[in-house]
């Protein structure tokens, strides 16, 4: 599941996808992926922006959870489940694995316990409202539905020219909307004991130069660090840190070294 700002091409980069496109590897790989919309963007419906909670999202991420533990239409029912998410749905699946306990691992991307207060409100000011964006201008956005602003994705996103221009223009040609009223219940997952509560093994993955996280992005041994007292033993915590690479690690010039990180945790685990 995407972050803010986000919707399903985040996961399913269209640009270069031998590249950026991280269901591309996982199926490479042999994993089974699915990637989907949050509640108020891309491809899912849109309800009242005053409405949206993470919240909300637990509750759909649950229910996709048991039906593909079901089987999908058409496709094959499926035993063991990991949940990946980014940013603002890395909370989600926080929260709906320390609540639910239905899955077998936790993939949490852009996320950590040291949250950079001067550099979020950095990337918050850059956010408007949709309906004021040429992108979205005309296509029936209340005002809550927010938006970044044109050209503040590359310093709001990536790091220091640690991104290819055709992915950037890609990504500002798919940006997606989203509320604050997502925020206040998805921070709670970094609030103790939320993610102590998680029984299942969990890979924390961000980028050194992330503008939302403090000192412990600056290598792998410091997220750990920073972030094993927050786990239970169960968790069997892994972090990986991209060098140079802002908060939408997908999306970085040598994206393919946190895929392959993803890809050797996946492993130990089947």
């Amino acid at each position: 599941m995407p972050g803010s700002n986000y919707n399903h091409t985040y996961w399913d980069f269209p640009y270069a996808p031998e590249t950026y496109n991280f269901r591309r590897a996982m199926n490479a790989a042999g994993y089974a992926t699915l990637v989907v919309d949050r509640l108020g963007d891309g491809a899912s419906t849109r309800p009242p922006s005053a409405v949206l909670t993470a919240t909300g999202s637990v509750v759909a991420l649950h229910q996709l959870v048991g039906a593909v533990r079901q089987g999908l239409p058409g496709v094959q029912p499926f035993s063991k489940i990991i949940t990946g998410g980014h940013s603002l749905s890395s909370g989600v699946a926080v929260i709906e694995a320390s609540t639910h306990h239905d899955v077998d691992g936790v993939l949490l991307t852009g996320f950590s316990h040291s949250l950079d207060l001067l550099g979020t409100t950095g990337v918050v000011a850059t956010y408007h409202p949709a309906a004021d964006d040429p992108h979205f201008a005309g296509q029936g956005y209340d005002p809550g539905y927010l938006t970044t602003r044109p050209g503040t994705r590359a310093a709001d996103f990536y790091g220091a020219g640690d991104y290819d221009p055709a992915v950037l223009a890609t990504d500002e040609a798919t940006k997606e909307v989203f509320s604050l009223t997502e925020y206040p219940d998805g921070l709670t997952s970094t609030l103790p004991p939320a993610t102590n509560l998680i029984d299942v093994p969990v890979l924390v993955t961000d980028g050194s130069m992330d503008r939302l996280c403090l000192n412990a992005c600056a290598s792998t041994a410091a997220l750990a660090a920073e972030e094993a007292p927050y786990f239970s033993p169960a968790a069997k915590l892994r972090t990986y840190v991209l060098p140079g690479s802002g908060h939408s690690v997908n999306l970085a010039l040598n994206t393919a070294a946190y895929q392959a990180a993803v890809k050797d945790w996946m492993a130990s685990m089947f």
